[in-house]
């Protein structure tokens, strides 16, 4: 409270009167939006926050009218807290798909597992993300997909490490 200036209760008081919701309502819109989520972000993002990160778009309800297009966003969330560590706007004259690689590149994910719906199931991210950012990922994978689904079905599943808890069954059921 010392740091933010703010004010003393009574001369004699280290307790001081800390602002009040209006205050920091309006200190926070002062600053520039993407510059808030940065520092916010880059907060959220310390070490041991989270392992596991998922992406996904999303349409802000009734941010649109006739004559304009919804706003869309891209947001990265930890996912056992539901954290947004990232967001980024999606162009309305685009998809998710040319902002995934921006939302990412800030963040630490070394180590961690990226998850993502089937829009972003693209070799090229897949690639960035083992790559570049030295992450493991799980995507979906839908019926659209004909090839990979082909050649998921054909795999032997019968890889994990530790094996089947059960060495009478395979993998997956």
């Amino acid at each position: 409270m010392k740091r933010l200036g703010c004010r003393r209760r009574n001369d004699a008081s280290i307790d001081r009167i800390p602002p009040s919701e209006p205050t920091i309502r309006r200190t926070l819109e002062a600053i520039e939006a993407e510059e808030r989520d940065r520092v916010l972000s880059a907060f959220l993002r310390r070490p041991g926050v989270g392992r596991a990160i998922a992406f996904d778009g999303k349409t802000l309800r009734g941010s649109g009218n006739g004559a304009e297009r919804p706003r869309r966003l891209m947001a990265a969330v930890i996912h056992h807290t539901g954290v947004v560590v990232a967001q980024q706007a999606v162009d309305t004259k685009t998809n998710e798909i040319p902002v995934a690689r921006p939302l990412l590149e800030p963040l630490d994910l070394v180590g961690r597992v990226v998850t993502a719906d089937a829009m972003h199931t693209q070799s090229g991210l897949a690639e960035y993300l083992v790559e570049e950012k030295q992450a493991d990922y799980v995507f979906t994978v839908n019926d659209n997909q004909r090839i990979l689904k082909r050649h998921l079905t054909q795999m032997n599943w019968d890889f994990p490490p530790s094996g089947p808890a059960d060495p009478e069954r395979s993998w997956p059921d």
